[in-house]
């Protein structure tokens, strides 16, 4: 089983923030190269993920558009991996912050994990040389191969002894395809709180799918998946530590709850805010619908980009995903606030109607400022908790043969 978490097919540079480059890259996307190849980390992978988290492409428009080139069918590889995206947000709904818990108790107890991730794997010096480069990779560009991912939890959580939380958390302030359902219900399939199993790997895996800088022998993984299964279920003694101890390594990135102040995004003042949109609609542009306003806004409408400043003190994130996140917002909105809900309430009460698309990361204080409109789904809705992918998916293909039959 492959997760969804698409990776840049270039990984030594950050995708371009824009809606042009996002349709481009969506452009080369081959699905037979994919299916054949997209587990290797040099692999015809999408490259569409950031782009998709912050909604400047939909799920919908990546079909549509792979669809005017290769029709599919419903179970190709491609459609599937765009289910996983959508499961996971299905799950989200339905659990709301459990997604942050362990779903159920994994190979050992919740206490046996420490809740911490240590300095050594932030700081890329574990002396495992895949751990390294993934660490390297991902403060590079902003983002990492799905295999890459899959490997680094997996390292963490049953090598390491760190519960899956801390890597989860750690991971989806790095990423630019930053989403807390793909994320941390990725990394509970790999720790077994949200699967069956644990997720491992080893040095041969990573010797078949990775470049051979990434390939580890003689290091912590080099050993059959038995003993990998004993480490994780805690019968094989005690618990790696690091490799490299006074090692120089990576910096980490610093995280940061406010937007960069070169940014030019506005902690506004809210009478004179109030004012300007006083009898107005309001759109408000979050950073998890980059995408023009919808046509039917009065052509007096005021477009408001909106940093949620709850968000991002609980959620923070590093100056490249602050200036990736804010470029592709200017494409549809000069106007940027970093705002409270209290101010945000304030500076729009006077305004004839609010309106934006919703959006699970947008914070339980912004509810009531706004009509949320739902953002285009790909597949049918299910009202009821699926508690796997294989039975989300049976239900929501049901009766489809081709994929352009979600559409």
């Amino acid at each position: 089983m492959t997760l969804h978490m698409t990776a840049i097919a270039d990984m030594t540079v950050a995708p371009e923030p824009s809606r042009a480059a996002a349709l481009a890259c969506l452009s080369r996307v081959r699905p037979a190269a994919y299916a054949r190849t997209r587990n290797h980390l040099e692999g015809a992978v999408t490259g569409l993920s950031p782009w998709l988290t912050h909604g400047v492409l939909t799920l919908p428009e990546v079909l549509a558009g792979v669809l005017a080139r290769d029709p599919l069918a419903v179970q190709h590889k491609l459609v599937f991996e765009l289910g996983w995206r959508e499961y996971f947000r299905h799950v989200w709904a339905h659990l709301g912050n459990g997604i942050l818990r362990s779903v159920h108790e994994g190979p050992l107890p919740e206490a046996a994990y420490a809740r911490v991730l240590p300095s050594d794997i932030r700081e890329a010096r574990t002396g495992v040389p895949v751990i390294d480069q993934a660490v390297r990779e991902l403060y590079r560009t902003g983002t990492l191969h799905n295999h890459a991912r899959m490997w680094l939890a997996s390292y963490v959580v049953h090598i390491r002894r760190v519960h899956w939380r801390a890597g989860a958390d750690w991971l989806v302030a790095h990423l630019f395809d930053g989403d807390l359902a793909s994320n941390h219900l990725s990394w509970q399939w790999v720790a077994g709180t949200g699967s069956h199993k644990p997720y491992l790997f080893n040095a041969e895996n990573v010797a078949r799918y990775a470049p051979e800088a990434w390939h580890s022998p003689g290091s912590a993984i080099d050993c059959s998946y038995a003993e990998l299964d004993a480490m994780a279920r805690g019968r094989a003694g005690k618990t790696v530590s690091s490799a490299a101890d006074g090692v120089a390594g990576l910096a980490e990135p610093a995280l940061l709850t406010e937007p960069p102040a070169n940014l030019g995004v506005l902690a506004p003042e809210v009478q004179a805010a109030a004012a300007a949109v006083r009898d107005r609609t309001v759109w408000l542009v979050h950073p998890w619908a980059l995408r023009a306003p919808p046509a039917d806004l009065p052509a007096d409408a005021v477009v408001i980009g909106v940093y949620p400043r709850e968000h991002h003190h609980a959620w923070p994130w590093p100056a490249a995903r602050w200036r990736w996140v804010d470029a592709a917002m200017r494409e549809v909105c000069p106007q940027r606030w970093h705002i409270d809900a209290a101010a945000l309430r304030k500076a729009l009460a006077g305004a004839a109607a609010v309106r934006c698309t919703d959006d699970p990361h947008l914070p339980g204080a912004m509810t009531g400022i706004a009509h949320r409109e739902a953002p285009p789904r790909l597949f049918a809705p299910v009202s009821r908790h699926c508690t796997s992918f294989s039975q989300w998916w049976t239900r929501v293909t049901r009766g489809v043969t081709q994929a352009g039959e979600l559409l």
